[in-house]
């Protein structure tokens, strides 16, 4: 069994209306990471300086080395940048949640006063602003507990949120496992909040941003001047306001640091920014756990047996019946690359209809020897399977007159003397008159045409019937 963990189709085509308070159009997330003094530095036990997310072009660690450089631009941050965004926010009344840094935190006491008493939501940003991603599983662990401890005893509360940032592949499911957050937020994946099923419980995910986020002051491409900023996310407000205003309201995150965008040139972009954006009606500037508690509210986690995580005996005895009397395509199926993408109507259809066109000539027309007649002599006995039932009744075919019955028998007679199967239909996409003169048409089709024609109808019945069983 080969399963894909990877999820791709996430809220498919047609997403819920997030609903947001007071029938918003946007909520909008500031989010402000706080990494100074929680960054790699000899001065903490790292073997190395710190080399990302800085002004420094083409930053590279030193190895045992304090790099002053380094350390004083982050010192700018926690000294300079943070008191410009603290007077920012605090003078529009803007909610900001904090990406908070446990050992960053622990250095930075008056600043975490002022974050508390602006009434921000401290969440946590790991224990140390380090890479985690060659970092054991147990230690990984280690500090995630380590952190919430440190974050508890420094800030006076633990923190119900969590985002490590330079995480690992374990990381979404070591933080959801602890059971202590409300949400987590490593993930770049929707443009709205969505639950995961991990570890036994039920975890909210609020996915966080990468681009629209003032560290591409920093990386490139990025931002090179402050009005670049601004144009982005202006650009990106636009495009999710209308869709707010169609009826599918969404999510924008903004990432800040400090150090970046605490620097008065590039500052003034944000300032533009949420001019423009408090310019507008219906926007929502909400904390991440004021949006975690509208969307496990509004949207509470919903349950339904996943296809890509049945056994073989359920999966087989679940969706055997599917196509008509051959458990055989389930059975092949249940051996494919499944995964979440296979857990709604349209993602397991592909791969049973997979099994059925990969099978060969005499395998298909098995299949199509195993459908019933339309109203023939199954139906009158009530032999057919409860899905043939319930299909042939939608169109009418338990209750016919002597005239259709004759009809329907005479067609059955000549059909299935000319091609060796019996006519195939969806018959819930026609009426008893579309039905006959679908048949009366396709008789004349050639044996080659009329196996690809049944073929199609055998396919559309079955996506018709996983219709009525999954998303």
């Amino acid at each position: 069994m080969i399963r894909y963990p990877r999820d791709m189709r996430g809220y498919g085509a047609n997403p819920p209306d997030a609903d947001w308070p007071g029938g918003a159009r946007i909520a909008i997330s500031m989010v402000l990471n706080y990494e100074e003094g929680g960054e790699n530095n000899v001065l903490h036990g790292d073997a190395a300086s710190e080399a990302f997310l800085s002004d420094i072009a083409g930053a590279a660690m030193w190895p045992d080395q304090r790099h002053w450089n380094m350390e004083s631009i982050y010192e700018y941050g926690a000294r300079a940048g943070f008191w410009r965004l603290h007077r920012l926010f605090t003078g529009l009344n803007i909610p900001v949640t904090i990406y908070g840094v446990a050992t960053a935190l622990a250095r930075n006491p008056e600043q975490v006063a002022a974050m508390k008493s602006a009434r921000w939501e401290i969440a946590s940003h790991g224990l140390k602003w380090v890479e985690h991603k060659d970092m054991p599983e147990d230690e990984e662990r280690r500090q995630i507990a380590e952190a919430i401890r440190l974050h508890t005893e420094v800030v006076g509360a633990p923190p119900r949120g969590w985002y490590t940032g330079r995480c690992s592949v374990n990381t979404v499911r070591l933080t959801a496992e602890t059971g202590a957050f409300d949400w987590i937020s490593d993930t770049y994946d929707d443009d709205l909040p969505y639950w995961r099923h991990i570890a036994g419980r039920d975890q909210l995910v609020i996915p966080y941003t990468l681009e629209a986020n003032d560290m591409r002051f920093a990386t490139a491409p990025g931002y090179i001047e402050g009005e670049q900023f601004f144009t982005y996310l202006k650009d990106t407000f636009d495009t999710l306001y209308a869709e707010g205003l169609a009826g599918q309201a969404k999510m924008f995150s903004v990432g800040l640091h400090n150090r970046l965008i605490g620097r008065p040139g590039k500052v003034a972009g944000l300032k533009r920014f949420l001019d423009y954006a408090r310019g507008h009606e219906g926007v929502w500037f909400a904390t991440r756990g004021q949006i975690a508690a509208h969307w496990a509210a509004t949207h509470p986690p919903v349950h339904f047996e996943r296809p890509s995580e049945m056994d073989r005996t359920t999966f087989v005895t679940r969706y055997g019946s599917i196509f008509e009397h051959s458990p055989w395509i389930a059975e092949r199926a249940f051996d494919l690359e499944l995964g979440p993408a296979h857990d709604s109507a349209i993602g397991l259809h592909n791969a049973l209809a997979r099994m059925f066109r990969s099978a060969s000539p005499d395998e298909r027309m098995g299949v199509l020897r195993a459908h019933p007649d339309l109203a023939g002599k199954l139906a009158q006995a009530k032999r057919l399977t409860a899905e043939s039932t319930s299909e042939q009744a939608s169109a009418g075919l338990d209750a016919l007159t002597d005239d259709e019955r004759a009809a329907f028998t005479r067609l059955n007679d000549t059909y299935t003397a000319r091609f060796g199967f019996p006519f195939i239909i969806a018959v819930r996409d026609h009426d008893k008159a579309g039905i006959l003169r679908a048949f009366e048409t396709r008789i004349a089709n050639s044996p080659e045409q009329e196996f690809t024609t049944a073929c199609a109808q055998v396919e559309r019945i079955a996506y018709l019937r996983l219709k009525d069983q999954l998303p």
